[in-house]
């Protein structure tokens, strides 16, 4: 049955949750297709460290925004929003469900809340900031945002160079924090209804998860895919290059650590992110809890009924409920 207005679905959540086992069993109950939220996976050749699934895991459900910027592009959540639109009402057009599925929540605001416009870069003001950086640690800018702009201090990474730089200098440019800019910003998707599920995982069984999944990154090759990704001239200040794993790859083939200690940092900054998302998404209004991890049946059935009372679907029968 189509629901009364047009609709997206979005399974949010920290890494390694599940978010997208469950996001393929509800596209796959409700003829959906998977729109990723994941702000490294939009690049290309950047896969080990991302966990893109597998073609042949998808099921047959279409994903999209995936392996869709070259390396040394600068793909922003702004440019995501308008993409995602884009992606969305041509699903929607199809007479299928949109199901975004991503850990990013910069880039689901980004989409259902839309970014400020401006202001342009300042490069000597990035100049700036980037010497002191130099001079004292990242760690010092990011307490410089956590003084101006608290909210984005939470959301921001400790070592995110980029996005600390691009908050500050926002900050100092308007006299306004970049989150207040947020809160005055109308959504690119404004025709479409959101319904939004949070996977909920007990910390002790989320960091066991994550440990696993740092176990199978580096047992599949970070290290070698980091390595084939500089030899073949990407420079180690692409954007990609900054996100958790990879970062942590190229300070190890640097010599800053062996490789038992950079699996370690990986999976302790990795929890840390996690948590830091939790904080996110907890901020987000009308996020409905669903105890995971996804893969479990019990969570694709907690979600079916959300989403069933939310759309108003009448009971569809089994299909999709078994999620191997």
């Amino acid at each position: 049955m189509t629901p009364p207005c047009p609709s997206l679905i979005a399974v949010l959540g920290p890494t390694a949750s599940g978010k997208s086992a469950l996001a393929i069993a509800l596209a796959e109950r409700y003829d959906g297709e998977v729109i990723s939220c994941d702000s490294t996976a939009v690049y290309r050749r950047f896969d080990i460290g991302t966990d893109k699934v597998p073609v042949a895991d998808r099921r047959g459900i279409p994903h999209h925004l995936i392996d869709v910027a070259d390396p040394t592009d600068d793909f922003t959540a702004a440019r995501f929003g308008r993409e995602a639109a884009d992606v969305a009402r041509a699903i929607l057009a199809r007479g299928r469900l949109p199901i975004l599925a991503g850990g990013t929540g910069f880039y689901f605001r980004a989409l259902t809340r839309g970014l400020f416009p401006g202001p342009g870069r300042d490069q000597r003001l990035r100049d700036r900031l980037g010497a002191i950086a130099a001079r004292r640690g990242v760690a010092f800018l990011h307490r410089m945002v956590a003084r101006v702009d608290p909210p984005s201090a939470t959301r921001i990474q400790l070592r995110d160079l980029v996005r600390l730089v691009r908050a500050l200098e926002v900050y100092f440019l308007t006299g306004v924090p970049l989150t207040a800019h947020f809160a005055a910003t109308v959504s690119p998707l404004p025709e479409v209804r959101t319904v939004g599920l949070c996977l909920d995982v007990p910390a002790a069984i989320l960091n066991e998860r994550i440990d696993r999944r740092v176990d199978d990154q580096l047992r599949r090759g970070l290290f070698d895919e980091a390595r084939a990704l500089l030899d073949d001239g990407i420079p180690p200040t692409a954007r990609p290059f900054g996100a958790l794993g990879y970062r942590q790859a190229l300070e190890h083939l640097r010599g800053m650590r062996d490789e038992a200690a950079t699996r370690e940092l990986i999976a302790r900054e990795t929890r840390q992110y996690a948590r830091r998302q939790l904080i996110w998404f907890r901020k987000e209004p009308n996020l409905d809890k669903i105890p995971g991890p996804g893969h479990l049946p019990s969570a694709f059935e907690s979600a079916r009924r959300i989403v069933d009372r939310r759309l108003r679907v009448p009971d569809a029968g089994a299909r999709g409920e078994e999620i191997s």
